[in-house]
């Protein structure tokens, strides 16, 4: 039986508020863009970096509001969390993830159940990922370092420009990856693309990894 402590809730609140805006934004703006994608993209945007804000803020004091497995991993292998706890941490972000989609879909009218026909493209997709997931590591493990109050500007921000310069809308995240498997709607991912995207996120995630410490120790 898994022991719950306040680190896993908050990790399962923040991941399930950090899906819910991701999807149900999408949602939103798609309803009222009238087929600007460009406009449905914005409102998406804009939301996940406010969100995203507001979630570091309220939770990085209690289990350092990582909501994204590869976060988690980076920790571990930083041996700055244990690997039980990694797992309950992984645990309870994907549980997070999965039931925020549910949610979304029944408060908007949608089938609660669906698989997203959306495919977001071949293996260019891994590379946009690297990049996506190498740039938000650098920037969580640098500011972290050099500006620590300002993770959760630096990390919001990123994610924020990440939609618009890359390809995959810097998804850098598995746990949101997998749930938006789940919704066929403007953010869904089919689950023909999903190997790439999590394939680019764990290669982002090993070269940020060893460029930080690289730099750190020079």
């Amino acid at each position: 039986m898994i022991k719950i402590n306040s680190s896993h809730i908050s990790e399962f609140v923040g991941t399930f508020f950090l899906t819910a805006v991701v999807i149900g934004s999408g949602i939103m703006a798609e309803n009222l863009s009238q087929g600007n994608h460009a406009v449905s993209l914005l409102g998406n945007t804009i939301a996940t970096g406010a969100i995203l804000f507001v979630l570091i803020k309220s939770f990085s004091s209690i289990s350092g509001a990582h909501f994204n497995p590869v976060v988690s991993l980076v920790f571990l292998i930083k041996k700055e969390i244990a690997l039980l706890d990694i797992l309950k941490y992984v645990f309870f972000q994907f549980l997070g993830a999965l039931l925020s989609v549910a949610s979304v879909h029944y408060y908007f009218g949608q089938q609660i159940i669906q698989i997203s026909t959306n495919s977001r493209g071949g293996t260019e997709m891994i590379f946009s990922e690297v990049i996506a997931t190498f740039g938000l590591i650098i920037t969580i493990l640098f500011v972290r370092k050099n500006n620590p109050k300002d993770v959760a500007s630096a990390v919001a921000l990123f994610i924020t420009a990440g939609y618009w310069f890359t390809s995959s809308t810097s998804f850098a995240n598995p746990a949101v990856t997998v749930a938006r498997i789940f919704t066929d709607t403007f953010t869904g991912i089919s689950p023909a693309s999903v190997f790439n995207f999590i394939i680019g996120q764990l290669i982002g995630s090993f070269l940020a990894l060893t460029f930080y410490n690289k730099i750190e120790k020079n």
